[in-house]
């Protein structure tokens, strides 16, 4: 017998420790499959909401904003990268062809996007999720780029007319700031952070491991 277990998933798309959390959580939720069914949402939170269109290089907005050293900086990115390689996923380093992720970038109408691929089910919101951050961490592609942002829906296997659609109007502005204000107003200040059944909160990329004790415990309670 399978429980379902609600899962919100608060993330930005520009987070390198959301995409190590969410395939922690990818493998944990395959190693419990036989007892827990996950209903997985994606939920909009922005690193860097004042960012402007721009964006700012990495190293000096991760300095700035951290006050940390560059070699502090580029010390988080190999250990990030190795995480990832740990996992399944690359990290491409500024050096590599595509550019790796040299810059940071505004990424509401991400969120935006990603509110309405919500709408057409959680199989093309978590596509699209994951094809987001293919293109910015592994190509390093401008996730505020319209361009980018419609290529990865069509990667998804949505509509690229629909989707060029709800960028140009400005669609689900509202509602995602409306969920932002929700999860700041409930103590999410920093990200992954994974909220099972509306109740428990896993903080940070945790490995697989954490999240596949956890899920048994809840499913279990459940």
């Amino acid at each position: 017998m399978t429980t379902t277990l609600k899962i919100d998933f608060v993330s930005d798309v520009s987070c390198p420790w959301c995409v190590i959390g969410l395939k922690a959580l990818d493998q944990a939720l395959a190693r419990v499959g036989d007892v827990v069914q996950a209903e997985l949402h994606f939920q909009p939170f922005e690193l860097n909401p004042q960012m402007g269109p721009q964006g700012q290089e990495i190293t000096e907005h991760l300095t700035a904003k951290y006050r940390i050293s560059v070699e502090q900086a580029n010390i988080n990115r190999d250990r990030i990268r190795d995480r990832g390689a740990e996992l399944g996923f690359k990290f491409s380093g500024p050096d590599e062809p595509g550019g790796g992720r040299s810059r940071v970038y505004n990424t509401f109408d991400a969120h935006r996007l990603l509110h309405w691929a919500e709408l057409k089910g959680p199989v093309p919101q978590k596509a699209l999720k994951e094809a987001l951050f293919t293109a910015y961490f592994t190509d390093g592609q401008s996730p505020a780029s319209h361009d980018v942002l419609a290529a990865a829906a069509v990667r998804a296997g949505l509509d690229a007319t629909e989707a060029r659609e709800v960028l140009e109007s400005g669609a689900y502005a509202e509602e995602v700031r409306e969920r932002e204000a929700f999860y700041l107003q409930h103590g999410i200040h920093s990200v992954p952070a994974v909220i099972i059944n509306d109740r428990h909160l896993i903080s940070g990329g945790q490995p697989p491991e954490v999240f596949e004790q956890a899920l048994r415990k809840i499913a279990a309670e459940a």
